[in-house]
């Protein structure tokens, strides 16, 4: 907290410091978990870095899928999910060899769907965490940073945020590929 205003309580300065923030609410509108995933609002602008992440471009991510091990890329994208299955309302493409693991960017998981996802990213990379693994979604989604953040927290340390995702590919005129969820649970 700022030294120069020593008068002001401790409680004030935090919700002030908090307020100027922006992107976050605070109160009965929060737009984070206790343990700082966005929990709504996914499609709205996203911040310049993910920690424990690096932050890669479509550019990036080419001359990284031409390197050796080769990442693993993972689509986050969300899937509606009802009556014990994914409902495939509209068609969903991802880039060429991605594992979709969708709804897994959420900021809340159930123990159901945390293991969904620790299971298939401890599958896809062998049980060796430094395997790299991209996460991504679509420009402005919050799915691929919360499921970065998630990852890293599982003790992978090998990871890379395709922040701009789908669509920054599309706008390449790059090659995708029909896409269905990995299967749940």
């Amino acid at each position: 907290m700022p030294r120069a205003l020593p008068w002001l309580p401790r409680p004030f300065l935090t919700v002030l410091a908090l307020s100027l923030l922006p992107g976050i609410a605070l109160a009965d509108g929060a737009l984070f978990s206790a343990q700082g995933y966005r929990t709504g609002h996914y499609r709205s602008p996203t911040p310049s870095q993910a920690e424990g992440a690096r932050l890669v471009d479509t550019a990036a991510l080419q001359r990284l899928l031409d390197q050796n091990p080769r990442p693993v890329l993972i689509d986050v994208y969300r899937r509606q999910w009802l009556h014990g299955r994914f409902i495939e309302d509209t068609p969903h493409a991802n880039v060429p060899g991605s594992l979709w693991l969708a709804n897994t960017g959420d900021g809340e998981l159930s123990p159901a769907w945390q293991d969904y996802f620790a299971r298939n990213l401890e599958k896809a990379s062998a049980g060796h965490r430094e395997q790299p693994l991209v996460f991504y979604c679509r420009a402005d989604c919050w799915l691929s940073w919360n499921a970065v953040k998630r990852a890293a927290t599982l003790g992978y340390n090998n990871l890379y945020w395709y922040r701009d995702g789908l669509d920054a590919w599309e706008q390449a005129n790059l090659p995708l590929q029909p896409a269905r969820p990995e299967p749940f649970p």
